[in-house]
């Protein structure tokens, strides 16, 4: 009878920790919307075809080497556990720790969990160089970052390493929940110093330090791309709890998701208010930014917070994205959605917020924890960011640009009936 509780207990957090998977999966459709939306018609195809893309690269690099060098466990090929060996340790194990022990699950769901985390970093960096940027320089830095650069810093924080082995950042108090840091930030620092290297998309700014809005194609794609994101991560945060096969965990579940849900709201509702104070309209493009900053803001803690803090510092997080979308406009960094704002701004936010609600988190930590995430994810994305520009080039044409990337990079257009 015992073994069959076990036996159970791990079909339902393997179950549960791949259906987490499939809807944090779900986040690279509502990336590609909200993208697409965002950037003007004759970049469409282009953005579209980077989405799909670095997808397909993320979970191919990964796979040859990206989770080996985050937890240590090999290649691939080399034996993700299928489950017996898993299981077979869990039950011997059981006695000792009874229903409700640590997290059973085999390896292969763990992978596909992991991997999907992957390719929303580099999702990030697609909108912020969005409209000027070759496509394949931008895939050969895909395969840099999911390959090594993300595992690297991965390997640092969820999976326990030492730094350079010089100290370790879960000794300092150093706590990231579902990846605030880990995964929005670093992907935020990724896209920063490639958009330093590639500059402004021309017209965006003015010789007389005027900023020139330039709208998107597509604000009803855009705001599909949010709900869907809205919606994939329930499976981000909820995921992260690692298991639902007990009540302990069925209930913090339960909160992560309504906390979760409470923060974009907060965010929305802030981002919008503040858009009517600050510009005289409700600004639709800040206001679905103030929905992703909020969840953002509480992925590094969605757990130890009530449902009113959550709502608290998803708020904080939308009127914190408003400010720093036009802050970055104003030192002429050029991020066509929004991108480093939304998850670098509002990734180090949720990360210095953990420590108000998780007494086993640090402020020193969190902060000791987010330079090193930033310091090394820049510092090695402007290195290679930097060897392609020499190599290859990373932008493209005045005259593609332009004519749009579309019919320079893909050869075809996406509204064809509708663009010159």
């Amino acid at each position: 009878m015992e073994n069959q509780i076990f036996e159970l207990q791990y079909a339902m957090d393997t179950f549960y920790f791949l259906v987490c998977g499939a809807l944090v999966m779900w986040m690279a459709a509502g990336f590609s919307m909200l993208e697409a939306g965002l950037v003007r018609a004759k970049n469409t195809t282009e953005i579209l075809t980077k989405n799909v893309a670095l997808y397909a690269i993320s979970c191919t690099m990964y796979l040859v080497c990206g989770y080996a060098i985050m937890y240590g466990g090999g290649f691939f090929l080399g034996g993700i556990d299928g489950g017996d060996t898993l299981v077979a340790d869990a039950l011997a194990a059981s006695a000792e720790e009874g229903f409700g022990g640590d997290s059973i699950y085999s390896d292969a769901s763990d992978f596909f969990f992991q991997v999907v985390f992957v390719a929303t970093a580099m999702s990030i960096v697609s909108g912020a160089v969005a409209e000027r940027m070759k496509l394949w320089a931008f895939l050969g830095f895909a395969v840099v970052l999911t390959g090594f650069i993300y595992p690297m810093e991965g390997s640092w924080t969820w999976g326990e390493a030492d730094v350079f082995g010089l100290f370790n950042l879960g000794d300092m108090g150093f706590s990231d929940f579902a990846g605030s840091g880990i995964v929005h930030m670093a992907g935020a620092a990724a896209a920063l110093a490639g958009v330093l290297l590639l500059g402004a998309r021309k017209g965006k700014y003015a010789a007389d330090g005027s900023v020139r809005a330039i709208p998107g194609a597509n604000l009803p794609l855009a705001t599909l791309g949010t709900f869907i994101l809205w919606m994939g991560w329930f499976g981000f945060n909820g995921g992260s709890v690692l298991k639902v096969g007990d009540i302990a965990s069925s209930n913090e579940v339960a909160l992560v998701f309504l906390n979760t849900n409470a923060a974009a709201a907060g965010g929305l509702i802030a981002a919008l208010i503040a858009s009517r104070l600050a510009f005289g309209k409700a600004d639709l493009t800040m206001t679905l930014n103030g929905a992703l900053a909020g969840l953002v803001t509480i992925t590094a803690e969605p757990a130890t917070p009530t449902a009113l803090q959550a709502l608290i510092f998803g708020a904080i997080g939308g009127l914190v994205v408003v400010g720093s979308i036009v802050a970055f406009d104003k030192i002429r960094i050029d991020d066509p959605v929004g991108a480093i704002s939304v998850h670098g701004t509002c990734g180090l936010l949720g990360l210095l917020l953990v420590p108000l609600t998780n007494g086993d988190a640090s402020f020193v930590g969190q902060i000791v924890g987010a330079l090193t995430i930033f310091g090394w994810v820049f510092v090695t994305s402007l290195i290679v960011w930097s060897i392609l520009k020499a190599a290859m080039g990373i932008r493209v044409s005045e005259e593609e640009e332009q004519t749009g990337v579309d019919i320079s990079e893909c050869g075809l257009e996406a509204y064809p009936e509708f663009t010159k």
